[in-house]
């Protein structure tokens, strides 16, 4: 078979395999390659969130630390894990690539958790046991014990620095945005690929919690270990599938060289000719199976560094495209600090809300009752359902009015989602107000390790608006960061994602600690050791407040914000986008 005849089956955007090889879609990628990343991520998922999803009751119950001690640690780790990703999008996109990165790290991430199984399972190095109802009177918990448990804890964050910067990056590269069929095809991944992580989300949240509850912390622990095991496995059986993208240079000084050289060149008058600013020729583009990106008007300022001026180093003097590269990059950072306040709330989820399940009656038949931390099995569920109706209805009447093959952009999206926080954090101070009146009413304010009776469900609510609110700003979160992330800096793009929800959490701790001592000291504290005691009601209700106010910085975010240029603009592609959605629409 000669060149000619196969070179039409080879992609476009520079793909390769592990040894440098241009690739054949035929053989390598789309969906087959991506099963085994969907199957990875719903194993490493549920490894993921067996491990967080009841970490505040076994801090509470095994290391007895109070609420805000417990559930800060909580926040501070969650926080570490989903900022850790920046390095490894840095090593991904500066030196080892994505899948080489991806492995190294998740074999740290398997060791942590060997350790933190072991830490939960050994006498001597497992915590002392404690049978009264308040932390205070536990024997504490030895500096060993502590420095294996949170080592472990930590060494796996190290390790998720690597892979969750890097998997859906590895999943996206699958699909050939040259290739109108495969650009329709990325556009649903990040659906099912977020429908495919809540499967094993799900599993965690009803079945290892009730594991961990019931049965105990060194099974409850140790199936994650294996799932993790096997998730690994999975990932390096589709090796032979994958398309990789070279590591494109360090991103960090691609863009501090803008940066200085713009700087250095502050005072040169900007020029309106093309040919005084620097650019390379196309072909160098195309032999590396990337792009030049054409000027835009935004952040003119950095303009300068690609303005000839006689000095050619690469201090003083930048490509358009790589002065183009830091500007997307820079657009984003608004977006994203749109995104800190709804991460914050996210957090609630396996802190607080769970911690206001423990004051209520879980039963449910007989003897068996629903451990606290299983209702964000509820969170799973709502997510599921609210990405199916989203992908397979509402995306296809919208695109009817709005012609865009997303049904309405991203950043649309990510607002739904924002008033959904503001509503469920609104739903939530209520509900803690009613359970507050029947502490009351029954005389159990004071009471400690007592259950209300009031059932459980009653915290439904406010889980199902959480996976409303994840199905509309957490997917759009992550397709809106990669998809306007410059090519050579996907990884990174991806990470931002990621470090939002890092930052939402250390914004949570910083608010739990900073509300918790101020409403102490001006008399009853809103966040106490025993809830009854508390005004959660309060701290909700400022909540929704802060999300509002967010909600408002949100629309001038909006406002403000360019998208940037597709990849491909030839009449081909757009005329096979067009054919694509139309069998969808018929189907």
């Amino acid at each position: 078979m000669t060149v000619e005849e196969v070179g039409d089956d080879h992609t476009k955007d520079g793909t390769v395999d592990l040894q440098g090889n241009p690739v054949r879609r035929s053989i390598r990628g789309r969906w087959k390659a991506c099963s085994f990343l969907v199957a990875y991520e719903a194993f490493e998922r549920m490894a993921y969130y067996g491990i967080s999803s009841n970490l505040v009751i076994y801090m509470t119950t095994k290391l007895h630390q109070g609420t805000v001690k417990s559930a800060n640690n909580v926040t501070n780790w969650v926080g570490t894990v989903f900022l850790t990703p920046i390095l490894g999008a840095y090593v991904a996109d500066a030196h080892l690539g994505r899948y080489r990165t991806f492995v190294i790290s998740s074999t740290i991430y398997f060791l942590g958790m060997l350790v933190l199984t072991l830490s939960v399972s050994i006498p001597g190095i497992k915590p002392p046991e404690c049978s009264t109802a308040s932390a205070e009177d536990c024997k504490e918990t030895s500096v060993l014990q502590l420095a294996v448990f949170f080592g472990a804890l930590y060494t796996l964050a190290i390790g998720t620095g690597g892979t969750k910067a890097n998997i859906s990056t590895i999943g996206a590269d699958q699909f050939d945005e040259t290739d109108a069929k495969e650009k329709i095809q990325k556009i649903s991944f990040f659906n099912w690929w977020m429908f495919s992580i809540f499967f094993g989300t799900l599993f965690a949240n009803t079945v290892l919690v009730y594991v961990q509850d019931n049965v105990g912390w060194g099974w409850g622990y140790g199936i994650p270990t294996l799932g993790l095991a096997i998730s690994i496995f999975v990932f390096l059986f589709g090796t032979p599938f994958y398309r990789h993208k070279l590591p494109t240079g360090r991103p960090f000084m691609k863009m501090t060289r803008v940066i200085v050289a713009s700087f250095r060149k502050a005072n040169a008058p900007i020029e309106r000719d093309l040919t005084q600013f620097h650019e390379l020729p196309s072909m160098e583009y195309e032999r590396k199976g990337t792009f030049p990106i054409l000027s835009t008007k935004s952040l003119r300022f950095l303009d300068r560094a690609s303005l000839k001026t006689g000095k050619t180093d690469q201090w003083n003097l930048c490509t358009i495209t790589e002065v183009e590269e830091t500007k997307q990059i820079l657009n984003m950072l608004p977006a994203m600090c749109a995104t800190f306040v709804p991460s914050a709330m996210v957090a609630q989820v396996n802190t607080l809300f769970v911690k206001q399940g423990t004051t209520l009656n879980a039963k449910i038949a007989g003897n068996f009752s629903i451990p606290p931390a299983s209702l964000s099995a509820f969170v799973t569920v709502s997510i599921l359902v609210s990405i199916v109706l989203y992908d397979r209805v509402f995306v296809k009447i919208a695109r009817k009015f709005t012609g865009n093959p997303r049904g309405i952009t991203l950043l649309q999206r990510m607002g739904i989602g924002i008033i959904f926080h503001i509503l469920l954090m609104a739903v939530a101070c209520f509900t803690e107000r009613y359970r507050l009146k029947v502490a009351a009413d029954h005389g159990l304010v004071h009471q400690k390790g007592v259950k209300l009776p009031l059932t459980i469900f009653v915290l439904l609510p406010q889980f199902v608006l959480m996976g409303m609110a994840d199905a509309f700003l957490e997917v759009a979160k992550l397709e809106f960061f990669y998809d306007q992330a410059p090519e050579s800096m996907k990884s990174l793009g991806a990470s931002y994602s990621l470090t939002s929800l890092g930052i939402g959490n250390f914004l949570s701790s910083f608010l739990l600690s900073t509300v918790s001592k101020i409403t102490k000291k001006r008399g009853r504290g809103w966040i106490l050791n025993n809830l009854n005691e508390s005004r959660l009601d309060y701290y909700y209700l400022f909540f929704a407040l802060l999300n509002f106010i967010n909600f408002l910085f949100f629309l001038l975010v909006v406002k403000f914000y360019v998208y940037r240029a597709e990849v491909t603009h030839s009449v081909d592609v757009k005329e096979e986008e067009a054919n694509v959605m139309g069998l969808e629409e018929k189907e």
